[in-house]
């Protein structure tokens, strides 16, 4: 891919982040996802998958459009799936994941306790895309928050954050910008390469015990970047570069969640290890 096209969707990050700032105030609230078996409150999970499923979105999605694919697949294999929105900041109702990052793994750990108590399930796996693989780490490191938590599985998280191909270092040559993000848009600031949120988040290790760990990456994700810094170390991890299952797959940072069925076999295999089966290039038809 051209350099000047492997800055487009970083630079696109950073047009919507600013968009939001000047967007038509109103009430953040949640989206509604469809009823055809997603976010269906009345779902009871099997003996065949016996844990709900929770999706998070990334920075600047919502629990709706990130999920119109993976949701469904999802529960066309006969899983209970939700999905919620999160990071919500005063004044903007159109954006989401651009609240404080720790504050964000507390609106998730309320909506895991109520998919828990609707479900009558003892824990969840969790899957997050970009800052909603990231993100949900804080909850496990929280008090009592890996214990509700099987798995998680990440698609292009920034675990250790991002540089956005290069655009980051920029921001010392711009007085004022890092005060600017980090005061307007602190989910996106607390993503930032060494930012003190990134920082706190793996002091003391990348995982916690009792809870799987899968991270599915793309070679060609051009908003994380560098690719390799979802990449977790530590007992019960799994990192996987979606190019190594199938080398045609060229599927950028926002793809490997909207649309690429093979890194969603991959996820499906994290969710279900022991009937886990081979991904590869054909498993886009399965």
């Amino acid at each position: 891919m051209l350099p000047w096209r492997r800055l487009l969707r970083p630079l696109a990050v950073l047009t919507l982040a600013a968009a939001a700032l000047v967007a038509p105030t109103g009430t953040a609230q949640a989206a509604s996802a469809p009823s055809s078996g997603w976010n269906d409150w009345t779902c009871k999970p099997s003996a065949a998958h016996p844990r709900p499923v929770v999706l998070v979105h990334g920075t600047l999605g919502n629990s709706v459009d990130n999920w119109l694919g993976f949701a469904p697949y999802l529960v066309h294999r006969g899983y209970c799936v939700y999905s919620l929105d999160y990071g919500q900041i005063p004044g903007q109702s159109f954006f989401n994941g651009l609240g404080p990052i720790d504050r964000s793994a507390v609106q998730l750990g309320t909506f895991v306790d109520r998919v828990l108590a609707s479900t009558g399930a003892a824990k969840t796996d969790i899957v997050g895309h970009s800052q909603g693989g990231m993100m949900p780490r804080q909850y496990l490191k929280s008090p009592g928050g890996a214990a509700k938590v099987n798995a998680l599985v990440g698609l292009a998280p920034d675990n250790h954050g991002t540089t956005l191909s290069g655009l980051t270092q920029l921001l010392p040559y711009f007085p004022g910008a890092e005060d600017l993000i980090s005061s307007a848009t602190p989910g996106l600031a607390d993503q930032i390469v060494g930012s003190p949120f990134v920082t706190q988040l793996n002091a003391g290790g990348d995982t916690v015990p009792g809870v799987a760990y899968t991270v599915i990456t793309t070679k060609y994700d051009e908003v994380v970047t560098p690719y390799t810094s979802g990449f977790l170390s530590g007992p019960n991890v799994r990192n996987v570069v979606i190019q190594d299952l199938c080398a045609l797959d060229f599927s950028e940072h926002v793809a490997i969640g909207l649309t690429d069925r093979i890194a969603w076999h991959e996820a499906a295999n994290a969710l279900d290890p022991a009937h886990a089966e081979r991904t590869t290039c054909a498993s886009v038809f399965q």
